[in-house]
Formats: C-alpha cells, sequence, structure tokens
C-alpha cells in the first residue's frame, strides 16, 4: 500500500509517516533523500533527524537514484521516502530536464506502489503560494507539484498535513465519478 503524504514545512507529514511505519508493526527502512553537504545548521538539522530514528530502523541515504533504492529496499519492511521535496532538488541540481525528472518520479512511484510491504512517500506542498518571481524557483515549482501529482496518482491513500492535522486528499474519480 503506498500512502503519499504532503503539506508545508513543518505540517507533521514526516512525523506522521514515521508514526504510520512504526504502527504497521514491521522492521522499517528510512530512505533519505537529502544530501549531506551543506552549511553548519544543515548538518545539524540531519544530524538531529537521524538521532529521532529508533536505530533498529535501517537508513539509506539516496540524493539521486529514487526508483532504484525504493526497488532494494526489504519487500518486507515499510518504507519511508523523506523526502521529494529534496530528491526533485536534487536531480535538477544533476541536470535532469523536467520530462526525465518526471519520468523517474513514474518509475519510482510504481516501484513504490508495486512494493507488498506499506511505503509512506513524503513531500512538501509549495504551489499554493505566490507565483515566484525567479524562473528557476517557478520552474522547481512546477516540476514538484507534477512529482506530487504523479505520485498521488499512484497511491492507495494521500493525506494534506496542515498543522499536525491530517485532511484526506480524494482522487479526481471520487470527485467527478468514474
Amino acid at each position: 500500500m503506498l500512502t503519499f503524504l504532503t503539506g508545508g514545512a513543518r505540517s507533521g507529514k514526516s512525523s506522521l509517516a514515521v508514526r504510520m511505519a512504526a504502527a504497521s508493526g514491521l522492521p522499517v527502512v528510512f530512505l533519505a533523500t537529502a544530501r549531506p553537504e551543506g552549511d553548519d545548521e544543515w548538518h545539524t538539522r540531519l544530524g538531529r533527524h537521524r538521532a529521532e530514528r529508533p536505530q533498529e530502523w535501517t537508513t539509506v541515504e539516496e540524493p539521486v537514484e529514487l526508483a532504484a533504492a525504493v526497488a532494494a529496499a526489504d519487500p518486507g519492511a515499510a518504507l519511508i521516502v523523506d523526502c521529494l521535496t529534496l530528491w526533485v532538488a536534487n536531480v535538477l541540481d544533476a541536470g535532469l530536464d523536467d520530462g526525465d525528472v518526471e519520468a523517474a518520479a513514474t518509475k519510482a512511484a510504481a516501484a513504490a506502489a508495486a512494493r507488498p510491504a506499506p511505503t509512506f512517500v513524503v513531500s512538501n506542498e509549495v504551489g499554493s503560494s505566490i507565483v515566484p518571481v525567479d524562473p528557476g524557483v517557478r520552474r522547481y515549482r512546477d516540476v514538484l507539484g507534477r512529482v506530487n501529482a504523479v505520485v498521488a496518482e499512484a497511491a492507495d491513500r494521500a493525506y494534506l498535513t496542515v498543522a499536525g492535522r491530517v485532511l484526506p486528499l480524494l482522487g479526481p474519480d471520487d470527485v467527478v465519478g468514474g
């Protein structure tokens, strides 16, 4: 079962993914997409996140090859992918064009949906604000929006987190009829 969790920064989506994976009763693989390079605050933040995870969980750090990392995860373990937001930034920085990013996301979503154990994919919702002035930021926002839609389409369940609260997201067929 693939569950997609989206929302703003610090909305509770990652915490919810952790709680849901822990509640599964299965071993857990945490797939982190953050790159370890950066400033001191970034290193402190990543260290805090690593320390918060239960020691018995397996952590895989893969900033670019998302589909391969999802496919390689223990099929009997719950999988948390945290997060698409950083993954999109990483693959854009690596030079992928928009179509290639969407194709890679489609492949990763299919691998996640095919897993026998539950998978929880986390991503920020960045399209709810003003249109950015900078073309690079607009591109990032647009690509992440399409990636989020690809994963939500493949998901069995999708939720929006706001201020620590959770709203289920309906599919278009649930609204229009199908």
